[in-house]
């Protein structure tokens, strides 16, 4: 998914379809912040959120180490509802280091966005449900083998 960055038309057309299906689930006013995942998400949620004309933030894998030591870059507010986005989805563990992040500020985070996930994890959805996680998505393993 990382190589989709290069290709603007592709680019395009997946980011126009991935706003449109989380849209489509989540609702048409879900959202006040879009949060990319450090590294591959943060193109993909800046995409998102030109589309949605939203703020963009994003969350760090891990603090820095100096300066604010934070891991959340940009303008989050509390109470503010946000959608996680990422490049794919495995077994879903990043995802909820990345949401346990956004929530340390106050904000929400029910969603995450996707544009592929494998679907050979039979735990993940209900991993990310458990932390009150919806998985959007745009393809899975079988799609592609279809």
């Amino acid at each position: 998914c990382r190589k989709l960055i290069s290709y603007p038309r592709i680019r395009s057309t997946l980011m126009d379809f991935l706003t449109v299906t989380t849209m489509r689930n989540a609702g048409f006013e879900a959202f006040d912040n879009i949060a990319g995942g450090e590294t591959a998400g943060i193109p993909f949620a800046a995409l998102v959120a030109e589309r949605m004309a939203l703020p963009m933030t994003y969350v760090r894998k891990k603090p820095k180490g100096y300066g604010r030591n934070a891991r959340i870059e940009g303008q989050m507010n509390e109470g503010e509802r946000v959608l996680l986005v990422e490049d794919l989805t495995t077994d879903g563990g990043s995802k909820l280091s990345f949401v346990d992040a956004i929530r340390e500020t106050g904000a929400s985070c029910a969603h995450t966005a996707v544009i592929f996930y494998y679907g050979i994890f039979p735990e993940t959805e209900k991993t990310l449900g458990d932390h009150g996680v919806d998985l959007h998505y745009l393809c899975t393993w079988w799609d592609v083998l279809a």
